[in-house]
């Protein structure tokens, strides 16, 4: 049976039946329950769940013509009334009080902590030094972000021939080193900063001098700890199952991180916080942030930042990270952030969502456009790492597709 069973809630969902169905097919004998640990909650195999809903038809939430259903047990993530759960913890709650390196180790182990000062391999260090040359960036834009850490990890990846052991330990230990390169490979704000100062604190007073001329403070650097957190992981997003797909193969932690950079190089994924950033920079450049939204909407349907298809009624993560933000605002910022939000409020765009949250915390940092990328690719790593550790525990290549030929 699979290690990661599933609740009569998320059988019901995936079959599109109420939960009484559900028991209705155990008392017929189509599904086997089990009982969990606790004596009492029903568990049932995905498996066998899967087979069952090929059988019958095809869950109720599917409206979009073409759309494919990929259902799997984790537990790593849970969303649920509105809440985003990690390992069973609130996400806005750990964004609150726990640095970025302890939630990674909670997605990893399902523990709270574990080291918190991580380092690169000196070897991957010294690999991902010769990227920088490839990559000269423009004043006012990080260039090319999921190339740059693609060919970051590629090299970091090339000098650890050992990156092929599987066990949860090395995996680990390879995710730590390569997130951290990650970070230190990216190109330096502020040329004066000391170096020696950042490598004896956390990852994201490291990152804060390389997606902000600001000087790193304890405030500036909380902030963008909390965004870290909040980004770690969100479910089976698209580059997490195509993380899950990789390891499924049982590619080795890198390629899995590579896989999965694959598709957040897409303008729907990771760098939906870009459009954010540079809607909020032309309402704060011209101080007209109603003709900035309107512009944006003359150049797409959708504006950036609003609406979610999950949290219709508004993106936990979006209210946790613009509260946090507030009191680093300056007075212009605050008003391109507050004056954006209302029209979008008048043109019915929805409630903010987290790439609203982190195209305002990069306008407040005045980072350079690209910088939000680079956030959601350091963070969101942590998770891809998490489901390649779960997935190495499942049965090999189990990821089969059925083609229907029309041709």
């Amino acid at each position: 049976m699979a290690r990661n069973l599933l609740t009569a809630d998320q059988v019901a969902a995936r079959l599109g039946v109420k939960v009484a169905t559900v028991y209705a097919y155990v008392s017929r004998g189509q599904l086997t329950r089990t009982v969990a640990d606790d004596g009492r909650t029903s568990r049932f195999d995905p498996a066998e769940v899967d087979r069952l809903a090929q059988r019958g038809r095809p869950r109720a939430s599917s409206r979009r013509v073409g759309s494919v259903n990929v259902v799997l047990a984790t537990a790593i993530t849970e969303i649920a009334d509105r809440r985003l759960r990690y390992r069973g913890h609130d996400a806005v709650e750990l964004a609150r009080e726990a640095t970025y390196e302890a939630v990674a180790e909670l997605l990893w182990t399902g523990e709270l902590g574990g080291p918190q000062r991580w380092e690169a391999r000196p070897e991957a260090q010294r690999a991902a030094r010769a990227v920088t040359g490839l990559f000269p960036d423009a004043r006012d834009e990080l260039t090319d972000v999921s190339e740059r850490c693609a060919a970051v990890i590629a090299l970091a990846a090339a000098s650890d021939p050992l990156r092929v052991d599987l066990r949860p330990d090395s995996v680990m230990a390879q995710a730590r080193s390569l997130i951290h390169v990650l970070v230190t490979s990216l190109p330096m704000r502020q040329p004066a900063f000391v170096e020696r100062e950042g490598r004896r604190r956390h990852l994201a007073w490291q990152l804060w001098p390389r997606i902000s001329p600001l000087r790193p403070s304890r405030p500036r650097a909380r902030v963008l700890d909390a965004a870290l957190v909040l980004l770690a992981d969100h479910e089976l997003a698209t580059s997490t199952l195509a993380a899950r797909v990789a390891a499924s193969t049982r590619a080795d932690p890198a390629n899995v991180v590579l896989a999965a950079l694959g598709t957040v190089s897409g303008p729907l994924h990771g760098k939906s916080a870009v459009g954010v950033h540079r809607l909020l920079a032309d309402a704060d450049r011209t101080g007209e942030p109603e003709a900035a939204v309107a512009r944006a909407l003359g150049s797409s349907p959708h504006l950036p930042g609003f609406g979610h298809v999950v949290y219709r009624d508004g993106d936990p993560r979006a209210d946790a990270l613009l509260t946090m933000l507030e009191p680093l605002e300056s007075r212009r910022a605050r008003a391109a952030i507050t004056g954006v939000r209302r029209a979008a409020e008048r043109v019915g765009a929805g409630p903010p969502n987290v790439d609203f949250a982190l195209g305002a915390l990069a306008h407040v940092a005045q980072a350079p456009l690209g910088a939000t990328e680079a956030v959601f690719v350091v963070a969101r790593t942590a998770g891809w790492v998490a489901h390649a550790l779960e997935e190495y525990g499942e049965a090999a290549l189990r990821f089969r597709a059925r083609a229907l030929f029309t041709g």
